[in-house]
Order: C-alpha cells, then structure tokens, then sequence
C-alpha cells in the first residue's frame, strides 16, 4: 500500500487570465516526496492546463461556473495526506514552499489533547505590476512564536490576512467542520478555521503567494456582496461568543474593515446609507462589554458609526481631507523654499577651489564611523596626516561619534561645503544624486559585503529586489565613481556587471577586514570580556541577512529552544541586519538574557566576529568577511529557494558552501551539539571557500588603498597580496585564552 502523504495541495479554480501554467509548472519542477498535488480544474482552459502534467497530479474537471467552494470540496473528498493545502489557480508558491510546510506539518501532533488543526504561515504578495512583495504578517507571526497554542492565547493571530492559502488544515479537522469551511467566501473560511481549531502553530515563512489582479479586470463589486461583509463578521462574532478575547479582536477588526470599506469603495448612495447602517447596527449589537474606543480621531470615527451617523461621517471626511490639502500645500512650499537655499548654497561651493587637503568619508547612509570608509580613515590619519577626514552623519548619529570626530549633519550648510570642496568622496553607498563630480575631486565606492545576491542592474529581473529602483539614477551615480574597492576577483566580475562604467577596481582587499590578520590575543579576550561571554565557553554569532519578500525581520529559529540545546557553556550572540529597528524587533525581550545576547546594535561588527568560535548566517554576507578568521561557519539554509528566486543570487551556495548546511532547526541543532561544525569536512569546505573569496584580503588592505587613492602611488609599488596559505589570521578565543 502505497504511504499516506502528508500534505495533499488541493489546486483549485479556473485558470484566471492564464495564471495557472505558471503555478502547474512550478509544483512540477520540484517534485516531492510526501506531497501529493490535485488539480480541481474549473473549466475548460483550467483543464487542459492541468491535464499536461498528468500523470504526476491527479486532475478533477470541473464545469465552467464551478465556485471555489465546489472546487475545493471536490479536491479535500479525492485528498488523501493528513494536511491539506488550498491554493487558488490564480495564485502561487514560492519555490520549496510544499516542501517546507510538509515538513513542518509531519511533526506537529494530530492526537490526543494537544492536537493542532491549523498551521498558519507567511505569504508573499503580487501585483500587475510587481511581485514577491512583502505581506504584513511576518512580525505577528514571529511574536507568536513556533509552540503550538490555543487561539483565545494569541487572539491577535485573527489580524493574519484572511486566505485558505497562508494556512494549511488537518485533514481531519477540514472533514468534521466542512459545513462552516466550505464556502466561497474565502476570509469567512480562513477565519472560521481558526475559530474552530483546538490549537493552532505558526511558521514565520512564505508558503504562498497571493496574486492581487488589477480591479479594473475584475467584475464590479454589488451591493449585496458589500453587505455580505457585515454579514460575515456577525456570523463569526456568534461563532465567538463565550471567548473574550477572541471576540474583542474579532469586533475591532468588522468596525476596521467596515469602515474602511464605506471610506474607500466609492458605493452608490443608496448602497453606501444601507450599508453604514447594517455596520452600525453590528457594532452596536456587537461590542464588547466595557470595549473602550480608541483615542483620536479613531474614536470619533468609531463613535459616529455606533451613532448611525452617516452624514457627520462624510463631513469629517471632507473636513479631514481639507485639512490635509493644506497642510499639504504648507509643506510643499516649505520644502521648495528650503531646497532653493541649500541649491543656492552648493552652487556658490562648487564655484570655490576644489580642495586637495579634504576628505568626505560616510557609510550605510550616514550611519556613523564605520566598515570600509572606517578602517581607510583610520589608515589616512596614519599615512596621510595632512588630509583632514569629515563624516557625514545623521544628526541621531553624532551623539555616538568617538570623541573630536569632525562631522556634518545631512542637509545643513556645511555638509554641502564640503561636498562641494572636497577632493576625496569614500563611501560605501551612494552620495545623493545632487552630488556634483567636479573635475580633480575622486570618488571611492568601498562597497560593504562581497555579493551572492544579485546587486545594481543585475536586480532588474527580480521585482521584489528592484522595487523602488531608478535604474537610470543608479547608473548616473555610478558614472562618478573613479574607484572600486574590491575583496576577491569575483566581486570585481560582478561588480563590472552589475555596475558598468569606467571607474578602477582596487583589488586590494576590504579594508575592514584587516582587522583579522592585526588583532592580538589581547584584543580577542578585552572584545569577549565586554560582552560578557565567560572564559571557556561557546559564543556562537548568529547574522542573518535581509530579505526582499518580508516586511520586517522575522527570527527564523526558535532562538531559546536553540540555546537550551547548545547547553549552558554555548552563548549565542545575535545580530539582526542593520536595515531593521532592533527596538521594535521580535529580539527586543532577548536584550540579554545571559545565554542569548542581542548584539544588533552592537558596532563594529567585526568585534563581534573576533568574540565568536563560530558563525551561523544564511546568506548574509558576513559569511565571506568571517571566512578571513579561518574559523566554523555553518549556513542556515530554510528557504533557499525562496531567496534565490527571489532576491536572484550569483552562485549556488548549497554547492560552494563555507561548511555545513542546515535545512531546518532540527538540522542546526545536530550540526552544533556535535562534531559536525567543525570536523573535517566543514574544515575542506572552507578552505576552498576561503580560497576564492579571501583572495585580496590579508591585513594590508587599507595600506593599499591609501597609497594607491590618497598618496598616488603607482599599483607596482604597493605591498603584494599574500597567498592564503600564507597569512595567519587573528587568534581563535580558544587560543587567545591560553595565550
């Protein structure tokens, strides 16, 4: 007999404007064990579509007119895994997504008292004009952590996106409440399903992607399908009675959308007095005991529907929008008169003398003192004393600035003085497109990471990397380089590609990675000893990087199931990317819990790299600057199909990896809690890692740059790169202890 999968995805629906070949194709391209695929076609077009990659997916015509409702109750009765997966033929999947999700699913229990019914994950999102984009529900998924739980526990998983796709259901548990679920209105059967589930789990990662189609292609929306949406949130406050907590949040979320709906459909009249009048009588029936209204204008809001006052409501408005038309107004005249100023200002700069002594120097977007332009600057003042270093920092910034740094603010008078006078520009971003290349003035781009994910022009084919790009600009900016400053040879071939212009590549190394090769015992120990990392034990630096398709940074690992794993002598030192608020981050109650250290804000990260006896990041370019250390990487690798067709990337890390790769958690933890991380096959992996992308970097890197950029040296006289084989980098904490 053949084995029971374990999660059966149910296609369903017709194929809506020819979306569902390219969906058909990608279950197809990546077949799986323990999945199964059924197409419930409606249709004609839908079938032929399907029936082309028979005999791999079972295919159940359905006739045209068919509802969704239909097609998945037709798809769940020929099911046969204990999971179950909806996903609408317009829609798709992230590559990896069935798999991921089967798995997660396989180990979830389905007997007994603590049994789960629902798992809820993350999803991307896709228009006509962009895709891959973000979901908002990253961050509450990642706040509810991965434990299975009841729903009246964390009420606030009702704010999810109501799809079938961002769930996937027991078997079981779809067959005994079919009636409730299968319905063609979708939100109603998501949210039903997590009305009636026993325990539900959450897996912070995309497992879907919903197509938005362009609502001019879509029939008009009529009256009774606006008041069905009242109608469907009395029907779930009734599901909700004797919950408080649920039926809280179920009530803010009818008035929310209720009003929105009013506020934005552009209803008829007739429609839109019929419908503010059903929600009103909802949110009165319907309100909690003792449910405050918020603050504000909210309240007011909220106040006037209770009120049934619909013609109060469209005066405030038309008040509100008045309002904003001119404050609007007030700060656009603001605004031109300013940059009218500060043009007039740069434009009587650029007519002074350039001036041969004067440097600009900023990274990450006027973060502060910091990566590559720090470590030029730092070598500059020993070098070249007689050119004076100016930063560019962001007025929150200055405060952190070690002592007697000079530093301009963004925007002020002497930051375009000295943009405008300096000869030197460094940095490791872009300066603002109004940055004028004078003739004699020298513009270093230090860059801040070797790439694997596609960068510049290369990012033009993946939508969710290149939203928001003028590549045009970018290239106008790029044509003021006059050197590139580059760690290894494969950097310098991608950057010629991604950044095509007639600017040198420095292949002298970074800069910020000499500190590998200087760094003494002492230096080791003093960086641990700040951290509070106790001698002898573990610190394992966890980076993650980035990525395009999630609205904020969701953890991917259950950090404090991981710590309890690695024991009491392992501290895991971790370090969110610098694109996120660590303030506001799922890591904000882990600030330092002894074993679990945030270090997110922590700088320079380089410190953070000598304190650890091992790195774990997934695509983070970390992984190549750590690699100088010749110390354990381990890469965490859950959704690598995502990333890679995503973001785009220039190498399959799975094959070049710098040491063991981790699938999942499970995965992770064995490579840790034994040999694995640094036996001697992770040691193989990364030497030849080591080899291709440390080839410029051996300690002297800044030396280099100076000489060459600052001091005009001619490239033959510069000190040569080192052999790796050659160079010793900086101690392991284990040997600087014993040092």
């Amino acid at each position: 007999m053949p084995e029971t999968p374990d999660l059966s995805v149910i296609v369903h629906g017709p194929n809506v404007q020819d979306h569902l070949p390219a969906l058909l194709d990608t279950l197809d391209a990546h077949p799986l064990t323990g999945v199964e695929v059924i197409v419930a076609a409606v249709g004609d077009w839908a079938r032929e579509a399907a029936e082309r990659h028979t005999p791999a997916f079972t295919v159940l015509p359905l006739p045209d007119g068919a509802g969704d409702a239909a097609a998945r109750a037709a798809g769940a009765a020929r099911a046969s895994g204990r999971w179950l997966h909806f996903v609408h033929a317009k829609d798709g999947l992230p590559p990896g997504a069935p798999r991921t999700i089967a798995e997660h699913a396989a180990n979830l229990p389905d007997t007994g008292d603590g049994t789960v019914d629902v798992l809820l994950f993350d999803h991307v999102r896709s228009t006509w004009r962009a895709s891959g984009l973000p979901s908002p529900d990253g961050p509450r998924l990642a706040r509810a952590g991965r434990a299975d739980l009841a729903l009246d526990d964390r009420a606030a998983l009702l704010g999810l996106t109501p799809l079938l796709g961002n769930r996937a259901v027991r078997a079981g548990f779809w067959r005994a409440h079919e009636r409730f679920l299968t319905t063609d209105d979708e939100p109603f059967a998501a949210y039903a399903a997590l009305l009636l589930a026993d325990r539900v789990a959450c897996l912070p990662h995309p497992g879907y992607e919903e197509r938005r189609l362009r609502p001019e292609s879509l029939p008009p929306v009529t009256a009774k399908q606006r008041y069905a949406l009242v109608e469907r949130y009395e029907t779930l406050l009734d599901l909700a009675a004797g919950r408080p907590a649920v039926h809280t949040v179920l009530y803010d979320l009818m008035v929310r959308d209720c009003l929105r709906t009013f506020t934005r459909a552009g209803m008829p009249d007739d429609v839109a007095r019929e419908f503010f009048h059903r929600a009103s009588l909802a949110a009165r029936r319907h309100r909690p005991e003792g449910h405050r209204r918020p603050a504000g204008l909210e309240g007011v809001r909220r106040s006037l529907l209770e009120q049934d006052a619909r013609a109060k409501y469209r005066a405030l408005q038309a008040a509100n929008r008045t309002r904003r038309r001119v404050r609007s107004a007030a700060r656009t005249g603001r605004h031109r008169a300013g940059t009218r100023l500060r043009a007039l200002q740069y434009r009587r700069a650029l007519a002074e003398p350039v001036d041969p002594h004067l440097a600009v120097f900023s990274a990450y977007w006027a973060r502060g003192v910091a990566c590559n332009p720090a470590a030029i600057a730092a070598k500059l003042a020993e070098l070249a004393p007689s050119v004076h270093p100016v930063w560019v920092v962001t007025a929150p910034g200055a405060a952190l600035l070690p002592p007697g740094t000079d530093h301009v603010v963004p925007g002020t008078h002497r930051y375009w003085e000295v943009l405008a006078r300096a000869k030197y520009l460094v940095n490791n971003v872009n300066f603002p497109d109004a940055v004028v290349k004078r003739p004699g003035t020298v513009h270093v781009q230090t860059h801040h990471g070797t790439p694997l994910k596609r960068m510049g022009l290369d990012q033009m084919p993946y939508p969710a990397a290149a939203r928001g790009l003028d590549f045009q600009a970018l290239l106008e900016r790029v044509d003021k380089w006059d050197y590139s400053v580059s760690a290894n040879s494969h950097s310098t071939r991608m950057w010629q590609r991604a950044y095509p212009s007639r600017h040198t590549s420095l292949d002298h190394g970074y800069p910020r990675n000499d500190v590998y090769y200087t760094a003494g015992a002492a230096d080791v120990r003093a960086v641990r000893e700040r951290l509070g990392i106790p001698p002898g034990h573990r610190a394992i630096l966890y980076a993650p990087t980035h990525r395009d398709y999630e609205a904020g940074w969701t953890p991917r690992l259950d950090l404090a199931a991981l710590s309890d794993r690695l024991g009491e002598e392992t501290v895991l030192l971790v370090r969110a990317h610098y694109f996120y608020e660590t303030a506001t981050s799922p890591l904000a109650g882990l600030r330092r819990t002894g074993r679990i250290i945030d270090v997110s804000s922590y700088d320079p990260v380089e410190e953070l790299c000598l304190a650890a006896d091992a790195l774990v990041t997934d695509y983070s370019s970390i992984m190549f600057d750590y690699a100088n250390l010749d110390r354990p990487i381990v890469i965490h690798a859950d959704d690598w199909e995502t990333y890679r067709t995503t973001r785009g990337v220039y190498f399959d890390l799975m094959a070049e990896a710098p040491g063991p790769v981790a699938r999942d958690q499970a995965e992770l933890t064995d490579i840790l809690t034994t040999d694995a991380w640094r036996d001697e096959r992770a040691a193989k992996a990364r030497a030849a890692f080591r080899r291709r992308f440390c080839e410029y970097d051996d300690g002297r890197a800044a030396e280099r740059v100076v000489r060459r950029v600052f001091l005009g040296e001619d490239e033959r006289t510069l000190p040569p790169v080192l052999p790796v084989e050659q160079r010793t980098p900086a101690p392991s904490p284990e040997e600087a202890t014993t040092s």
